[in-house]
């Protein structure tokens, strides 16, 4: 019986998906046959198709925006405990001038997929004869991909785990076989389908969204916020989409469907990369995974799965964009 693994999008999200991941793998022994990801959720599954679980963390708890961005359009600052993120206009500025097609540009995460998804991993992971998929989406044919790594060279793969993650326009726009691609999540924020369509008949699927919406955005402040706000609207309406035909999907063909999501609203910007906060995120996506079993709970002090672990709102960990 195959399992797949699934992770949505989520930006600096992916860190609380990482904790889940640890916990399913290591905790309960987890063996999966096909690893699905879109946007963050396509940057982590090469670590977890190998059980480098560990090495993902390293990588996850580590990065900042300067991991992410080579010409970063955001600016933060910390007032009074919560992220304030304001425009970088000279950056953005120095991209229309120099004719780009985005506010912001995302080389330095192409640079870091190719430092820490290596040759030899893509390798061991087709040896291994483990179905790795990435989502993308093709603007220019208007239509979502699905890229295997059974059928890309390592060049390749790398480009379109680079495109699932590209948050245009805040983000690089991957450019490749005469076509444009972007964030897979504006097309498929959570491909659980397409793991039943490939033959899983157990999916556990980690979405970086709360089940009910916990949130009222702040009013927008300029156009940027604006954006963002609209973005972020649409995603969870596909993210929602999503997990519907994936529920129908799986009760037609009769699979085990597990859905993980997250318990509070981590963030309203993930595409802010604070080392300090996605550290506690991996730590709570990890409890919040031991949580939902209800035998593992009656193994463990309760203090170790307390609210003070699982249960942070945007009181500590909320952004404003101003």
């Amino acid at each position: 019986m195959k399992k797949a693994l699934v992770i949505s999008g989520g930006g600096s999200k992916g860190a609380f998906a990482g904790g889940v991941a640890e916990y399913l793998m290591k905790e309960q022994q987890k063996n999966y046959d096909m690893f699905l990801g879109t946007s963050t959720g396509s940057l982590m599954v090469s670590h977890l198709a190998l059980g480098l679980v560990d090495e993902l963390k390293e990588l996850y708890t580590n990065v900042n925006q300067k991991s992410i961005f080579s010409n970063n359009p955001f600016f933060v600052k910390r007032v009074h405990g919560v992220n304030v993120v304001s425009i970088r206009h000279i950056n953005t500025l120095w991209n229309f001038l120099n004719g780009r097609k985005t506010f912001g540009e995302s080389k330095n995460l192409y640079k870091l997929i190719k430092q820490k998804i290596t040759e030899q991993m893509y390798e061991a992971i087709r040896k291994a004869n483990k179905e790795v998929v990435v989502t993308v989406s093709n603007l220019t044919l208007n239509q979502i991909e699905y890229k295997s790594i059974l059928e890309c060279s390592y060049e390749d793969f790398c480009d379109w785990i680079w495109g699932s993650c590209n948050y245009v326009p805040f983000m690089s726009l991957l450019e490749k076989n005469y076509c444009q691609y972007a964030d897979g999540g504006f097309g498929c924020l959570i491909p659980i389908r397409e793991a039943i369509q490939r033959g899983a008949k157990e999916v556990d699927a980690i979405i970086l969204e709360t089940e009910v919406t916990q949130i009222n955005r702040m009013p927008a402040k300029n156009p940027f916020s604006l954006m963002l706000d609209v973005f972020g609207f649409m995603l969870e309406h596909v993210e929602k989409h999503n997990v519907t035909i994936g529920k129908l999907s799986a009760k037609h063909n009769d699979v085990k469907l597990n859905l993980y999501y997250t318990p509070t609203v981590l963030t309203t910007n993930s595409l802010i990369f604070d080392k300090k906060l996605m550290t506690e995120w991996w730590q709570q996506g990890y409890y919040h995974a031991m949580s939902e079993n209800d035998q593992i709970m009656n193994d463990f002090r309760p203090e170790l799965i307390s609210n003070k672990d699982v249960e942070k709102g945007l009181e500590n960990n909320n952004e404003i964009v101003a």
